[in-house]
C-alpha cells in the first residue's frame, strides 16, 4: 500500500538541511497548534487536557501551555515537566489509575486536585493523601471500532464504580467518572455508547444524593494513517449531541477530553533509510525491506500492526510489489508489517530514503535508549 502523503514544507526544508541524519523525526508544531484550535472549536464547553504521554517534547508542551491547554499526566515526572514550562497545577489531571501512594502524596503537595482511580486500593490512597480532591472513577467500555481497545488493564464495571464513588463521597472526595473508547477510534458512536452507561450510573448516584462533578470523555480521537477518518468537527458534533442526549441539559460542572494522538500524530514525519532488500526464497513474492528504524527505535505502535503508518518514497512513480517491512535490530520481534499489504518500488535499493507520515505520537518516548547499541530516535522540532 504505497500512499502519497503530505509532508509540510517546513519538514521538507528540515530534511534537506540535515541530509546525513537518519532516522530523523521532524515534528512541526504548527500542525499541533491547528489541531488544538480545531478541537476547541469542535467541542465547546469541554476542556482539553492534552495526554502528555503521547509526546512529551518540552517545546510542544510549552506551546500548549501558551494556547491554554490543560494536561493529562501519568506520573510525577510528567507533572514536574508540565509545571516546569508554566502549566499551573490546577490545569493538571493525574489520569493514571495505577499510582504509588508517594506519587499521590507528592502530586497533592504540588497542587494537583484531579485523580483517576478504578479500585478500592487506589481510592484508599486518594482518601489518605489527596483529601478533598476530585476523584474520577474510570469505567469499562466496549472499545468497538478502535484500532487499540484499552479496557483490559484500566477501568472497572459500572456496578463497581457505583460503590467506589459512593465511598469516595462518604470520605469527602468530589466524585467524577471517566472512560476511554479505545485508541484510534473510528466510530464516533462509541462516545454515545459510553455516555449511556455514564447516564445510568449518574442516575443511580443521584438516587443516593451524590452528584457527579466531572465527566471525562477520555481520548480516542484518531490520527491520519492508512485508513480514512472523519474530520474532527464531525466527531465533535456527534459527541456534543450524545452529551445532550445522555446527560443534558444539566451537564456536570466539569467536562473534559484527553486527546493525545489526535493532537500530535500528524505533526511528525520520519525519514529513514533502506538498509537491506532481500528475498527469503526464489518463490517468495514478498521482498523483505529492512529499515534503519524499527520496533525498538520509535515504532512500537506497529505492535500487532494496529497502527499503520503511511509510507512515501522519493522521486517519481515506479512499478511496485509487495514487501515485508522490518527494523534493523537482532530481535525477531522487530518486524513492522508482514500482513498489511504494503507495496514499494520493485527497483528499491539499499541506501534509498523512505518517509513515514503521522509518527508524532508515541514514538520518541517509545524509543530504545541503547538496545543493540542503537541510539534513541533523533528529533528536530519546528516551533
Amino acid at each position: 500500500m504505497l500512499c502519497r502523503v503530505t509532508i509540510t514544507e517546513r519538514q521538507r526544508s528540515c530534511f534537506a538541511a540535515h541530509p546525513d541524519r537518519s532516522p530523523l523525526l521532524v515534528v512541526d508544531l504548527d500542525v499541533v497548534r491547528q489541531r488544538y484550535e480545531d478541537l476547541v472549536a469542535a467541542l465547546p464547553g469541554v476542556t482539553v487536557f492534552y495526554a502528555v504521554k503521547a509526546n512529551p517534547l518540552p517545546e510542544l508542551v510549552s506551546m500548549l501551555v501558551e494556547l491554554g491547554s490543560s494536561f493529562d499526566v501519568a506520573s510525577i515526572g510528567e507533572i514536574e515537566q508540565c509545571l516546569a514550562v508554566g502549566a499551573p497545577p490546577e490545569r493538571l489531571s493525574f489520569g493514571n489509575t495505577v499510582k504509588k501512594a508517594d506519587a499521590v502524596r507528592r502530586a497533592a503537595e504540588l497542587g494537583v486536585t484531579r485523580y483517576a482511580f478504578d479500585s478500592e486500593c487506589e481510592l484508599e490512597k486518594l482518601v489518605a493523601h489527596a483529601p478533598g480532591s476530585l476523584a474520577f472513577c474510570r469505567i469499562l467500555c466496549d472499545g468497538f471500532g478502535a484500532a487499540w481497545p484499552l479496557s483490559r488493564k484500566f477501568g472497572c464495571a459500572p456496578d463497581v464504580a457505583r460503590e467506589l464513588l459512593l465511598e469516595a463521597a462518604r470520605h469527602g472526595l468530589r466524585p467524577g467518572v471517566s472512560f476511554h473508547v479505545g485508541s484510534q477510534q473510528f466510530d464516533p458512536a462509541a462516545w454515545d455508547r459510553a455516555l449511556a452507561t455514564v447516564a445510568d450510573l449518574r442516575a443511580e448516584l443521584l438516587a443516593e444524593d451524590v452528584e457527579l462533578e466531572l465527566v471525562n470523555l477520555g481520548g480516542g480521537l484518531p490520527g491520519t494513517y492508512l485508513e480514512a477518518i472523519r474530520p474532527v468537527d464531525e466527531y465533535g458534533s456527534d459527541i456534543v449531541a450524545a452529551l445532550r442526549r445522555r446527560l443534558g441539559p444539566d451537564l456536570p460542572p466539569e467536562m473534559l477530553v484527553e486527546p493525545g494522538r489526535y493532537l500530535v500524530a500528524d505533526a511528525g514525519a520520519l525519514r529513514c533509510e533502506v538498509v537491506t532488500v532481500a528475498r527469503k526464497s526464489t518463490t517468495d513474492e514478498h521482498r523483505w525491506v529492512y529499515l534503519d528504524v524499527g520496533m525498538f527505535s520509535g515504532l512500537a505502535e506497529v505492535m500487532d500492526e494496529a497502527i499503520r503508518y503511511r509510507v512515501l518514497t522519493d522521486g517519481a512513480d515506479r512499478p511496485t510489489g509487495p514487501v515485508v517491512l522490518a527494523g534493523p535490530t537482532c530481535d525477531s520481534a522487530d518486524i513492522l508489517y508482514e500482513t498489511v499489504d504494503y507495496q514499494l518500488p520493485l527497483d528499491l535499493r539499499a541506501g534509498e530514503r523512505l518517509y513515514l507520515q503521522s509518527v508524532g505520537a508515541y514514538s520518541t518516548t517509545y524509543s530504545t535508549i541503547g538496545f543493540n547499541g542503537f541510539p534513541p530516535l533523533d528529533v528536530e522540532v519546528l516551533g
